[in-house]
């Protein structure tokens, strides 16, 4: 009997603790993204009541409603980040005036020769860079980790002042005032709410970089210009970001370790990427990997006239690990330039072993590299101190091993332009860094590596209007303008790549070219057909003139053979016999039924 009656006890409390389980996750609130659309009033205040009159109606209480929102979202989009339970959640995305409501996600954040490299020498006459004036006036948007705006990178020496046109703030904090905006430095904000105290714990509530990251894609993309930069004579030469004379803004949304998982989310970035749109940035930079959930943001800004540029990821070199693949944004991979630091090993043996290291000093100490053996210290082995070598000596550029790579998982119809000629310096193909080492492909570089000086003067682009992108984007038909009432295949997106990812039948692909050169010209089309695989361009000739600017043409596929297969590559070039040499990548993958069309 007393067995039984401990048995009911216990079932008793079981049921007890399951139901206060099931209340207090009923109860339990997370922040979620609730996305609107475009604005539906020009002025911001207007937009934000228009965020707390849906949550009130929800909520029932306009004190609940504060309590709960977290951002609103009013400049570039409509939405806005709010702690709700999962039955709030489920009831907004049943609005009629919500396109979709998701769960804000944890985000990850992913040189002195570089740009020489790229053929953006700073003080060559005829070159990009000084046509350009090194980026004058151009307003770079940095999200990430903040800034350290004492870096000689971010001297203002010499600029003038900040373009009127700019709208944003300079917002102050822990060892960040007034004066640490600048004309280089021209607005800073920051962004805590939604992140995880512990890491808001080890940061400056403020602008101001903890990490180092932010600092430093900060002065890749718009350091000023710092002579004799080096690191113990290694690497010496002319620091400088790509556009140097280029302003910054920077935007705050990562903080503490910029790894742990409460560090950075949605919430936070998309309250960046919406003040950049409202402060007047050109170009937004933004070295994360974003959930594609929240790529309108993105699509937002270049809409907007801005360009938005993301990294590709460090997770490579596996295959499908490419992220941020949403057509609408730039995907920067990774590779090698011309300069190494070779350190020589030569053994007991006089066998000599030569690898990379930045070995600089063959005594120890504190504050010194430790290595694993000191040079001298041993008669069987010796280590002689890293050189620098940089120029014809090394082959480059190889796609970096770490660079993620294609094809995209969520987009196959997209191959991204990562990165635009597919053979190096001397006239042979990008290699990959991989095991085993083998020739790079289109899902290892997308489109080649950049030619800063020729892109700026390429003959034909292939243009396309940001409203075309809303054919491709997924959310409730005929509700919002923003929703296309039939999604067109990703593939026929004017972009310049052509992915086929399930070629069973004939297919035929549509592109549009735009002439930018010279007024009058004729361009050819040559092919490079995808093994297996025949392609067709028609019209094989397009004749442009100051009437008739932009031409189209198609592209047909046919199986050759019909074998169930792996991606195969080529490409499309169209050339005026003047110098300009417009290719874009081929990606096709043979299916035989359907069911396969999804499969690696």
């Amino acid at each position: 009997m007393a067995f039984q009656t401990c048995l009911f006890f216990f079932c008793l409390l079981t049921l007890q603790s399951y139901h206060i389980l099931s209340i207090e996750a009923a109860t339990a609130t997370k922040l979620y993204i609730v996305y609107l659309g475009e604005r539906k009033h020009e002025n911001p205040k207007h937009v934000t009541d228009s965020h707390h009159d849906l949550l009130t109606s929800l909520f029932g209480s306009e004190m609940d409603t504060l309590d709960s929102i977290v951002y609103s979202y009013k400049h570039g989009f409509s939405g806005f980040a709010a702690m709700l339970t999962e039955e709030q959640a489920e009831r907004l995305a049943e609005s009629s005036d919500v396109i979709s409501v998701q769960l804000s996600r944890n985000y990850e954040l992913q040189t002195t020769r570089s740009w020489d490299f790229l053929g953006l020498q700073y003080d060559h006459p005829t070159q990009l860079l000084e046509k350009s004036n090194y980026g004058d006036d151009i307003i770079i948007g940095i999200v990430d980790t903040g800034i350290w705006p004492e870096s000689k990178s971010f001297n203002d020496d010499g600029y003038g002042p900040i373009p009127s046109r700019w709208k944003g703030v300079c917002q102050v904090g822990d060892a960040f005032g007034p004066a640490n905006c600048t004309r280089k430095i021209i607005g800073a904000r920051y962004y805590s709410a939604g992140i995880d105290p512990a890491e808001l714990e080890k940061d400056f509530l403020s602008p101001r970089d903890f990490n180092g990251h932010g600092t430093i894609t900060a002065s890749v993309a718009a350091g000023s210009i710092v002579h004799g930069a080096n690191f113990h004579s290694l690497a010496a030469g002319v620091a400088r970001g790509g556009a140097p004379r280029a302003r910054l803004a920077v935007y705050k949304a990562v903080w503490g370790s910029a790894r742990g998982t409460g560090a950075a989310n949605s919430a936070t970035v998309l309250a960046a990427i919406d003040d950049a749109i409202h402060d007047g940035v050109d170009v937004l930079s933004l070295s994360l990997i974003v959930p594609h959930e929240d790529s309108f943001g993105a699509l937002h800004a270049v809409a907007k006239g801005v360009t938005v540029v993301y990294a590709g990821g460090n997770t490579g070199p596996t295959a499908q690990t490419v992220a941020n693949t949403a057509p609408w944004v730039i995907t920067v991979a990774a590779s090698t330039i011309d300069r190494a630091f070779p350190t020589s090993i030569r053994l007991g043996n006089n066998r000599v072993l030569v690898g990379q290291s930045i070995f600089y000093n063959s005594t120890y100490g504190s504050g010194k590299f430790w290595p694993l053996l000191y040079g001298g210290s041993s008669p069987e082995v010796a280590v002689d101190l890293t050189q620098t070598v940089e120029g014809q000596g090394v082959l480059s550029p190889k796609v970096a091993w770490f660079s993620s790579r294609g094809p995209a998982l969520l987009f196959p119809g997209v191959l991204k332009v990562r990165t635009t000629s597919n053979v190096n310096g001397y006239g042979m193909p990008i290699q990959a860094e991989s095991l085993p080492r083998k020739i790079a492909d289109p899902f290892d570089f997308g489109g080649g590596q950049i030619d800063p000086n020729r892109a700026a003067n390429p003959g034909l682009v292939y243009d396309i209007d940001p409203q075309e992108y809303y054919k491709f984007f997924n959310c409730t038909a005929g509700q919002f303008s923003i929703c296309a009432q039939v999604l067109e295949p990703v593939y026929n997106l004017n972009l310049p790549a052509i992915s086929v990812p399930d070629l069973i039948a004939a297919k035929t692909i549509r592109r549009t070219v735009t002439n930018v050169g010279k007024a009058d010209a004729v361009y050819k089309a040559s092919i490079e057909s995808p093994p297996g695989v025949q392609v067709t361009v028609e019209p094989s000739t397009l004749v442009l003139n100051a009437s008739a600017k932009v031409h189209s043409f198609e592209v047909t596929f046919m199986a050759i053979h019909k074998l169930q297969g792996n991606y195969v590559f080529g490409s499309l070039t169209w050339s005026d016999g003047e110098g300009h040499v417009v290719r874009i990548p081929i990606a096709v993958r043979v299916v035989i039924q359907e069911s396969y069309a999804d499969v690696a």
